[in-house]
């Protein structure tokens, strides 16, 4: 219906404040289906303003193309496979949300927080500048490196419910990575069906 085909080149932005929010989500969302032709612009709708860019208030009124969707697995990871990678640490498992809720310190919107055992905590907003652009590419792989995540092995992205996540997936895309995958279920869905010893809290010790 918004006339994308299979050969169409999308390019996804939105509109939050902070430059770019919900566009890596999508971007990933037309991979995970067999689409690569797809682009993030840099700096989200805030910054296209701010540079004095055309902007329009008509509704747009594309042709429908057709468009098949298959599914790439390889981008997405399910429960199961978290789960078994707890013991087998077969993939690297990266958390982007803020650092007290991946301790478990602060409520993660009406969740108890904590983390996925092994998982390492870099922060989706640390990806951007002040301004809402991405950082360069050398800032993003020192940030990996400070980290210990090696790019050169497989990684799996976690967040609250599989959206910031994506932002790190496409930082990693940048530093030319593009097998990221996604935990879709991610802390919502961890939360309420890993077992008690597979959910990292400090507040549980700090109770305890």
């Amino acid at each position: 219906q918004l006339g994308i085909s299979n050969d169409t080149h999308v390019v996804v932005y939105d509109g939050d404040k902070l430059g770019t929010f919900y566009a890596p989500r999508a971007w990933w969302m037309f991979r995970v289906f067999g689409h690569r032709q797809v682009s993030v612009l840099n700096g989200g709708f805030k910054n296209w303003v701010k540079e004095g860019h055309p902007v329009t208030a008509e509704v747009s009124q594309p042709t429908p193309a057709v468009f098949k969707a298959k599914l790439d697995k390889s981008l997405l990871k399910t429960f199961e496979e978290m789960m078994e990678n707890v013991g087998s640490k077969q993939f690297q498992v990266v958390d982007s949300r803020p650092e007290g809720r991946f301790r478990g310190t602060e409520l993660d919107q009406g969740l108890e927080s904590g983390h996925i055992p092994g998982a390492v905590n870099i922060p989706f907003q640390s990806f951007l500048t002040e301004t809402g652009h991405e950082k360069s590419v050398e800032e993003i792989q020192q940030m990996f490196r400070e980290k210990k995540v090696d790019l050169s092995k497989p990684l799996t992205i976690t967040c609250r419910k599989g959206v910031t996540a994506c932002h790190i997936a496409l930082a990693a895309y940048l530093c030319g990575k593009p097998d990221v995958s996604i935990y879709d279920g991610s802390w919502s869905e961890w939360f309420h069906r890993a077992p008690p010893e597979y959910k990292v809290s400090e507040m549980k010790r700090n109770k305890a």
